[in-house]
């Protein structure tokens, strides 16, 4: 009978608390608590804090634990050493405090697994370190497993159902770091990454631009003493992917520095089928193409944190980051008559090469103001990048015309410049029960496009400047700031609410004439989101906020691209400012071993600014040609539902999901085709596995098809699977990973407008296989963490 009760006790072991801040000890409602097998890299069972902090993990077997709490806004706490025994089977570790991020160099290091997914009411948070597909990878190729988050065949980041996305770096817009993002993101190493932020309603401390921000925090946080890491990774397509960093903190102060190498290969085919019509003629164009581009870059960064006193702390960091691509694509087009027979074909060779760097200095500094938690905080950025691109085009006709070839020369320079200021201050009030904040902000950026055309006369047999298409764009963009927000946290509720003013002072011209000098215009982003705690496992959460999508060099700059001349493309100078009213609604549902978060969005969006694609004849010949620019193209209202979740059904499996269906409806004075309705889908499934000999697997799985005003991109379906193997005391880590399982991914996109028809079908080899080795060093004093209270 004695035996049997013991059994009992052990298998209802219990691990208890209360979560607070440490400041003012505050109870936090919503934390998440995750617990671990001491020698386990999963966590066996999460839930989350009462609307009082209050939190307990039941049924528990005998064993060695140890808990994670972590929190929006505060740094994560680890508490090791639970021991749970036939005769100690209750274990209450009574208040556990939560510190500010800010203050997180003095926070003891997280040395477990983080959940991989964190939902919250106004987003989600995909924890870097928790994926196995994240080792030995980059920035752009974690997004694209980010729940909520899709990424187009350029390596363009959005959020689903979201018309435009910003991308930010450490609370702070990469844009302004660099003239192409996807260039910036294809050489930030994972490693560098602590976590990425998906924010559909945005905090009013964030710029009111774009419908929501995809923040990717960078670590900060060290261990005492010295650390790094090494690693390097190869595929079967020729890529190779080295990089290293190392860390040494001290009491009151930490270094770092990281350096990372890549070397990509790109290749692809596309077919593109055109029909033309016209009132007296109606006719074909089919096109084929194929390219390789191959690309090398690192990037590198260093920084220092400083806790000057307990009450000041100084961060600063530096990144550098090069690129150097080497393109060479071939295509042909098929000129077909009414009949589909061949009247004429047109073979173009196009090769180039480019280059870019990029430099980012920051500075932060944070200062306690009083002993109630008041802070003051400062920070300044400073960014230059330019870039070089080289292009060459050799263009042949058959049959033999008056001009059978033409050769032309494309140079671009590119420069960017930056300053970014922000003065923060927040501060508990009504006994350190609510908070309040106060900022103001000041953006500076300078652009500067210098464009040179040359053509081949093949009578003086030189290159001859193309004045028409040569010329230099200068942007200068100001935008002042100021926000004020409101957080009021009480039994079990959770209300934010914040209103942002913003001045834009935009000036534009090109040197071949043409002043751009838009009057000042003033913006007001009022912000408000509602959550509720219930039952100690729901949470209902509202928001609703304005937003708005500035439109910026790459669609105002009216310098043309006629690499295609059938194709050409330019900006939009006359562009106006769009806002959209969001509303999202969300409820979550947590288990020990699951939680489920349905969500609910709706926005409405006036002068939506979209590619826009006209084609017109071309005047006495037979020949049609199409006209992209941007312009803002009418209404949009959008309805998105999504569901997000994960089970884990056992201490060594986990899955989760998300599945999105976005309904768009377009209005449109501007053409009437662009009246038109259309649903996109998004669906993304992850599945990992702790298996014996420290070993584990993950898979992930994609799919998206996404409609837009003038037509549709097509479903395509992307997979990955990678298995992991420790060595050495989790010292070396051996990975095998299998990019797109089901084959190379494949892209479909149709669209149509008043007079055209296209179908456009492309591929890439994005099927590889890559073979990665990361080995830790570390060298580290011994973790102060107190002991649990005795009871």
């Amino acid at each position: 009978m004695l035996n049997a009760l013991n059994v009992l006790a052990v298998d209802k072991g219990n691990i208890s608390g209360k979560v607070v801040e440490e400041v003012g000890g505050l109870s936090i409602p919503s934390a998440i608590v995750s617990v671990y097998l001491d020698t386990s890299e999963q966590a066996i069972s999460t839930s989350a804090t009462d609307e009082n902090g209050f939190f307990i993990i039941k049924n528990l077997k005998a064993g060695n634990y140890k808990i994670k709490i972590s929190y929006v806004g505060y740094a994560a706490l680890i508490v090791n050493g639970i021991v749970i025994t036939e005769k100690d089977f209750d274990k209450n570790l009574g208040s556990l405090k939560l510190s500010s991020e800010q203050n997180a160099l003095q926070e003891v290091t997280i040395t477990v697994k983080k959940p991989a997914i964190e939902f919250g009411a106004d987003g989600v948070t995909f924890n870097v370190g928790s994926s196995l597909l994240a080792e030995g990878s980059t920035a752009n190729d974690i997004l694209k497993n980010v729940p909520m988050v899709q990424v187009d065949i350029d390596g363009n980041a959005t959020i689903a159902g979201k018309k435009s996305t910003r991308i930010f770096i450490d609370g702070k817009p990469s844009d302004y770091m660099s003239s192409n993002i996807a260039d910036l993101l294809n050489v930030l190493p994972s490693d560098a990454i602590d976590k990425i932020e998906v924010l559909t309603n945005p905090p009013a401390k964030y710029s009111g631009d774009g419908e929501g921000i995809i923040n990717i925090v960078l670590k900060k946080g060290f261990k005492i003493g010295f650390n790094g890491n090494a690693g390097i990774s190869a595929g079967l397509q020729g890529n190779v992917n080295t990089n290293a960093n190392a860390s040494y903190k001290a009491k009151t102060y930490s270094l770092n520095a990281s350096g990372s190498y890549r070397y990509n290969i790109n290749k692809g085919e596309s077919h593109n089928y055109r029909e033309n019509f016209f009132p007296d003629t109606t006719f074909y164009y089919d096109q084929f193409g194929n390219y390789k581009n191959k690309n090398n870059g690192g990037n590198y960064r260093a920084g220092l944190d400083w806790d000057i006193t307990p009450k000041q702390q100084l961060r600063l960091s530096a990144n550098y980051n090069n690129n150097l691509s080497d393109n060479y694509s071939v295509n042909e087009l098929h000129y077909l008559g009414e009949d589909l027979l061949e009247s004429r074909l047109r073979n173009q060779l196009n090769t180039g090469n480019g280059k870019s760097r990029n430099f980012v200095i920051n500075a932060d500094y944070n200062l306690q103001t009083d002993t109630s938690g008041g802070k003051l905080s400062v920070g300044l950025t400073f960014n230059t990048n330019k870039s070089y691109d080289e292009r060459a085009y050799n263009t042949t006709y058959m049959p033999v015309t008056s001009s059978p070839q033409t050769l032309q020369k494309n140079n671009n320079n590119n420069g960017n410049e930056g300053i970014n200021f922000n003065l923060d201050y927040d501060k508990p009030v009504f006994k350190k029960r609510d908070r309040v904040e106060l900022g103001l902000a000041f953006n500076f950026r300078k652009n500067d496009n210098d464009q040179m055309v040359q053509n081949y006369d093949f009578s003086t047999l030189q290159y001859l400047l193309n004045s028409k298409l040569t010329n230099q764009f200068y942007y200068n963009e100001n935008i002042f700031a100021g926000y004020a927000s409101y957080n009021y946290r009480n039994n079990g509720w959770g209300i934010r609410t914040g209103l942002r003013t913003e001045i834009t002072d935009v000036k534009f011209d090109l040197s071949n004439g043409g002043n751009y000098d838009l009057k000042p215009y003033w913006s007001l982003f009022p912000n408000i989101s509602v959550n509720k705690f219930f039952r100690k496992r729901y949470n209902f959460g509202a928001s609703y906020s304005i937003r708005v999508n500035r439109p910026r060099e790459n669609n105002l700059n009216p310098q043309i691209n006629n690499v295609d001349t059938l194709n050409i493309s330019y900006g939009n100078p006359n562009l106006l400012p769009s806002y959209t009213h969001q509303i999202d609604i969300s409820f979550g549902a947590f288990g020990q071993q699951w939680s489920f978060t349905p969500r609910l969005s709706y926005s409405t969006s006036q002068g939506v600014i979209e590619r826009y694609r006209t084609v017109t004849l071309i005047p006495g010949t037979n020949n049609a040609r199409s006209e992209s620019t941007f312009d803002n193209i009418g209404t949009n209202n959008s309805l998105a539902f999504m569901l997000i979740g994960n089970y884990r059904p056992t201490d060594k499996i986990s899955t989760n999901g998300n599945f999105s269906v976005i309904q768009n409806k377009y209005t449109s004075n501007l053409n009437s085709s662009l009246n038109r309705d259309g649903l996109s889908f998004r669906a993304n499934f992850g599945f990992s596995m702790q298996l014996p000999f420290k070993t584990a697997v993950e898979s992930n799985l994609n799919y998206a098809n996404n409609a837009n005003a003038q037509g549709r991109s097509k479903g395509n379906i992307t997979s990955n699977l990678s298995a992991r193997k420790t060595f050495l005391n989790n010292k070396l880590n051996l990975r095998l990973s299998i990019n797109d399982v089901l084959g190379n991914r494949n892209n479909t996109f149709y669209s149509e407008g008043e007079n055209f028809r296209s179908n456009n079908f492309s591929t890439n080899n994005t099927q590889n296989f890559i073979l990665s080795l990361n080995y830790r060093f570390t060298k580290v004093a011994r973790n102060n963490i107190p002991p649990p209270p005795k009871k």
